[in-house]
This record gives structure tokens, sequence and C-alpha cells, in this order.
């Protein structure tokens, strides 16, 4: 889950590209990057940290250029950023490749083995997106040896390799120098990636992102998602191409884009982030009135923020009272996507306040969005407690999270998840000092998310369910991410021009 952009504009780039990607904050708050070209000239400033902390006036004046592509990094290991972990990544062959990639590719720790035996590159960063960037870079050089020029056939022909080498998930933006940009989105579509234009008198100006929001604010018309293993190449004159490049295709978005992950004015995959929200409230309320007696339920209240149009909805639909009864300290990130369960747990009560008047003597009903660790939740229903609530009742607008997540979020092992081991939903309402939890069932958050967009059949859920769409995933494979140790994989023999 980060953020990324690129961005093709008719005079500078710099400062709308920075001002994307600080609309993509919270997809990322670990590191960030800018690369633009300028001729046949990258330049690059990136570093730890907030957007606004990596980027100075000094740094946005030496950007100079009229494309580019940005980043906004979050750990999907729960580690810490360092410098050379920071994208957009650079290759220097063929003809200098800048990269920028949100995603997991699960077959990694082959590939990097398969790159320095047979294509002679090494991979030195700890990171998946070089790895993918050097897959890219041989495909390309392949399809360009001979004095063969890159043609928007080469470049299709190239992603066609990449597709058949990579597993995983992945949505990314590429800037080649003198060539073009391309973008491409994994054959399941997990990770989200979309398009936009705008017209400038005569020229036409592209932008991609990982949401739709970032367009609406820069003046750009959306104009729609990309497929599940779709390429988009635009070259140095502004001709844009795009297929299919991918064998094996399914239509398969991450859910907790919805969830949690995605801004509420952002629209993925047709469905509308707030809609999908409001839409969660009402089944979610449906859970509650099957699990619980509504009478004994006085006030509803939402974990601010993702969770508001929830509670919100569920509370008008269950004809129960609505209040705010946590303040959010709006200069504290979000606690999921910090590193580090020590620092999660301290930063709850800094991040948010309550308000004893809204739980004194009150039996109050908390809506989240969902319970991964535990930790959050936990400190949360202490401070109701600790506020005057008589009973606390909690209510997750996600179906338990029992199983790691490697396709780019921060669950890597079940044993750091509160329902790693299978709890109950009264297992976990006992350790988070709950008089109650309530869960809906997957199938009930898939069918919710359909009826918004019949279009996908099939979410990616693996979280809740254990069921990998991409279908490469072993129990030896879990077992290795738990210790650590990657276990490599057999890879298809790989197909040259």
């Amino acid at each position: 889950m980060c953020g990324i952009i690129g961005m093709i504009t008719d005079g500078p780039v710099n400062q709308r590209i920075y001002d994307g990607l600080m609309l993509l904050q919270h997809r990322g708050q670990d590191a960030a990057g800018i690369t633009t070209l300028d001729g046949l000239k990258f330049r690059r400033h990136r570093g730890q940290g907030l957007i606004r902390e990596v980027f100075r006036t000094r740094n946005m004046r030496d950007l100079t250029g009229d494309r580019g592509i940005a980043y906004a990094r979050y750990p999907t290991r729960g580690s810490i950023a360092t410098p050379e972990e920071c994208q957009p990544f650079y290759a220097d062959s063929p003809f200098g490749i800048a990269f920028a990639m949100d995603g997991n590719i699960t077959n990694a720790s082959d590939l990097r083995q398969e790159l320095y035996d047979f294509d002679r590159r090494h991979v030195n960063a700890d990171n998946n997106c070089e790895v993918l960037l050097n897959i890219l870079a041989s495909e390309i050089f392949h399809v360009t040896t001979d004095g063969r020029k890159l043609t928007k056939d080469g470049v299709f022909d190239a992603m066609r390799n990449v597709y058949r080498r990579a597993k995983g998930s992945y949505a990314a933006v590429a800037l080649i120098a003198g060539k073009g940009m391309l973008a491409f989105r994994d054959p399941h579509a997990i990770r989200p990636l979309c398009y936009g234009i705008a017209k400038r008198g005569e020229k036409t100006e592209y932008m991609f992102s990982s949401e739709s929001v970032t367009m609406n604010a820069l003046g750009f018309e959306f104009v729609r998602d990309l497929k599940p293993g779709e390429a988009i190449w635009i070259d140095m004159q502004g001709n844009l191409s795009s297929r299919v490049c991918a064998e094996d295709t399914g239509y398969n978005p991450c859910a907790f884009e919805y969830v949690y992950l995605a801004r509420p004015d952002s629209t993925i995959d047709g469905v509308n982030v707030y809609a999908s929200r409001l839409a969660l409230g009402k089944m979610l309320a449906e859970v509650v009135k099957r699990e619980m007696d509504l009478s004994d339920i006085d006030v509803v209240m939402p974990i601010p923020d993702s969770a508001r149009p929830c509670a919100q909805e569920l509370a008008a639909h269950l004809n129960l009272p609505y209040r705010e009864g946590f303040i959010k300290n709006r200069y504290v990130g979000r606690t999921f996507i910090m590193p580090g369960q020590a620092v999660r747990k301290k930063t709850v009560r800094l991040k948010l306040n309550a308000m004893p008047i809204e739980f004194e003597g009150k039996n109050v009903l908390l809506v989240d969005d969902s319970i991964v660790r535990g930790t959050t939740m936990g400190e949360i229903v202490g401070i109701a407690r600790e506020s005057g609530a008589k009973k606390v009742y909690v209510a997750s607008s996600a179906p338990r999270v029992m199983y790691p997540n490697v396709y780019g979020i921060d669950m890597p092992t079940r044993k750091e998840l509160i329902c790693g081991d299978g709890k109950s939903a009264e297992e976990v309402a006992k350790i988070l000092g709950a008089d109650r939890v309530i869960y809906p069932e997957t199938a009930e958050l898939e069918a919710c998310l359909s009826e918004i967009n019949p279009e996908v059949k099939k979410w990616e859920v693996s979280c809740f369910t254990g069921e990998y769409i991409t279908g490469d995933i072993t129990p030896e494979y879990l077992e290795a991410l738990e210790n650590g140790t990657p276990v490599p994989e057999k890879l298809e023999p790989r197909i040259d021009d």
C-alpha cells in the first residue's frame, strides 16, 4: 500500500507532481521521492519522513523537466525505511529507467538469484521494487538488441515476459529516458492504478495515480482504471497505446482498499470508497442486529477517521444515537501503517482523546474499520472505560484478520495478528477488555462490495480466508515468512524473443 504517480505535463512538472503526491500521503508516511526527466537527464530527490519533510524549496528547484514519477512509501514488512529503500529507483541500462512500484513481488527471492545468474544484473537494495525494475530493464534490453529501436510493440513484448516472470501484486510507473512513460498493473489488479488526461491548448497532459482523488484536485479528467495485466505506453510525442500483456488475468481488487486504505473521495475499480463505507455500515448494522439486543446499546461511536461513514450509516440504519466520542489529533500519523508494535501502542493515546461526557454511564458501541493486531483497539477500549463507559462493545466492518497479507499490506505474520491463531470473537473481546466484539463474515463483505460493482466477482480477501488469489503461496512460503527467510519457488522458464 504505497502511493505512486506518473505525470507528463506541458511545462514544469515539479510542483504539480508534488501536489499530487501530497494527496497520497495517507498511503505512506515512511519515505517519499520524486524523479523528473529534463531532456535525457534524470533529476531525483528522495528521503525518509513525510512528504513535506522530504522536499524543500531547494530540492524542488532542482527537479526540472516536464515529466516525472513520484512515490510515498509504506513499509510492507514493518521495517523502517533506509535511504537505499526510498523510491523511485534507477537503472542506467538500457537507456536509463526511473521506476516506482506499489505492491509486493511474492517470488522476489528467486528473481534476485535469476537476475544475477542469467541476466547478469545485481540487485543491491532489500526491496521488491528494485527486483521488478531489473526484470523490466532486462526484458527491454532483449527487445532492443542488435540495434532495434524501442517501439510500442517492443515495449509490450517486454511486458509479456515481465508478467511471465514476476508474481504477486504490483502497480508500477516507469520513465525511460528519451523513450517514454510506462504504467502497468498486475494480472489480478490487486493494487490500484488509474490514469487521466488534461487538455492544455493542443497539448494533452497525462497522469497515472494510485487513486483518482489526485486527478480531481489537479484538473485531470479521470479516464479509467488500468485493467488486470494491462500496460500503457506513452511515447515522447505523447502517443498513448495500451495492451493487456498478461496471459492469465482475473479481476480481484484488494478489499482492504475500501475498508481502510484509500481516501473516501477516491473511486477505485468502479467503486466509490465513501459509498462503499456507507454500504459497509448497512451490512454491519444487519450483523449487529443479528448478534445483539439493540436495547443494550445507548450510543454508536466511530473510531476516526476511516470508520466514520460506516458508523454513521450503522446508527441511522438501526435508529440508534450517533456521537463523536473521540477527538483525533490530526498531526499524528495513521497508527496501522506505523512501523513497530511499540510505536503504534504509544501513539494511540497521543492520537485519540476521549470526551467523558459522551461515555459516562453509557453502553457504547465502538465501530472501527478493522482489528488487525488489536494494539490500537485494546488501548481505545481502555480509554472508553476510563472515561466512564458502563459497557464497551466493538464492531468491525472487516472480518477477522487471520492470515498474513503478502500483497503489500503490513500484516506479514500470523503471530502478529490478534486472530492469527483462529481466535473467536469472544476470545478477542477478552483480550481487548471489551464486553463483546462483532465481526461480519467474509462473504458478507464481498457481497456488499460486489453490489456496487457487479463486474468484480471475487475480491482479494486472503487476510480473512487464507486463500491467495495468485495461487503461488504455499504453507512453506508462509512459514518462511514467519522466520524471515522466504522459500525459493520454481519459476516458469524464461521466454526470450
